[in-house]
């Protein structure tokens, strides 16, 4: 079920065109860049980091990764007057999640970064769509639509995009068919209280309620299996940081996809962080749900028909939410 929202704020169109402006240069933003070069979702890339030196190299080193793309994209190094005509600004910039340290505990660090960053993005004439990755993305994404003032429609953070991606890959290992056959989303904080929707999914056409009930019938295991799959999705995040320190290829792939949703204008479904006008029963909270993507940024949000479990699940995850925004004194 989607909501027009004609009372969504309405201002000028977005900033035309497809130039990018990547703000953070670690694993997640060179990640990020690495997959717009191959793909070619933009002429101009323009990234900005504290580190110069370092930024230098990468944008050389994805200058020479240019000529075997197939595309012509321009990678430059940065500086906040490059926002005056960027198309989208994505904000990966922030510190990083450690070991054994949930997204949420990472809010007060990042929150007076974002502040700067958006003040500097918006002091340059921003006038194009605002992409957060940084954790706590839905925290942030719902800063940054406060701090620079944009309709909430040009603000999306990348939600759970990259949590159902990792779901529809394990989904797809189970049932032993690509993950692209596989549709089911995870929704809520993108973090430790995210939910599958295990009544509005399938795989190969069939709906995963009727998947487990044959299973069931097959094996009385396959209830907790399912349970498994979710939380190896949930935590997957926690494992792979303690191997290599970072995750970066999926979100990178992630923000890729949102990327091309926009500037190719595809009125396409994806799990991001938006903000909710009523969906749920929630408002005045960013957090992930399905929605509809395309050159105006979040033209509509998808409410999903949850079941009473699934309900309480997703309410428990916006007030884990609200009560971080509370205490960060970004809501009251």
């Amino acid at each position: 079920m989607t909501h027009p929202h004609e009372n969504r704020e309405i201002t000028n169109s977005p900033t035309a065109g497809n130039k990018v402006v990547l703000i953070g240069a670690g694993d997640v933003g060179i990640a990020y860049a690495y997959a717009l070069v191959n793909q070619g979702l933009c002429d101009h890339l323009a990234i900005i980091d504290l580190n110069e030196e370092k930024t230098w190299g990468h944008v050389q080193d994805l200058n020479h990764a240019v000529p075997w793309s197939g595309h012509n994209t321009r990678v430059t190094v940065g500086t906040y007057e490059d926002c005056r005509d960027a198309a989208l600004v994505v904000n990966c910039a922030g510190v990083a999640q450690r070991d054994g340290e949930t997204r949420l505990d990472l809010v007060a660090r990042n929150l007076k970064i974002f502040e700067s960053i958006v003040g500097e993005v918006m002091k340059h004439g921003f006038n194009g769509i605002f992409l957060v990755a940084t954790n706590p993305v839905d925290v942030l994404a719902y800063a940054t639509w406060k701090f620079s003032g944009l309709p909430s429609r040009q603000v999306i953070g990348s939600g759970t995009i990259l949590d159902t991606a990792r779901y529809r890959h394990s989904l797809g290992e189970y049932f032993g068919i690509s993950s692209n056959s596989v549709h089911a989303y995870v929704i809520g904080e993108h973090g430790d209280t995210e939910l599958p929707v295990i009544s509005a999914g399938s795989a190969a056409g069939v709906s995963l309620r009727e998947r487990l009930r044959r299973l069931a019938e097959e094996d009385d295991n396959a209830s907790n299996e399912m349970d498994t799959i979710f939380e190896e999705t949930r935590d997957a995040a926690y494992n792979i940081i303690r191997a290599k320190g970072s995750t970066s290829f999926g979100i990178g792939g992630g923000l890729a996809r949102i990327t091309k949703a926009v500037f190719h204008n595809e009125d396409v479904v994806l799990p991001v962080s938006a903000l909710l006008e009523g969906e749920y029963g929630e408002n005045d909270i960013y957090i992930g749900t399905p929605a509809v993507i395309n050159r105006t940024g979040i033209r509509d949000v998808v409410e999903l028909h949850l079941d009473e479990t699934e309900t309480q699940q997703f309410q428990h995850s916006a007030n884990t939410l609200r009560d971080v925004m509370n205490s960060s004194g970004l809501t009251s």
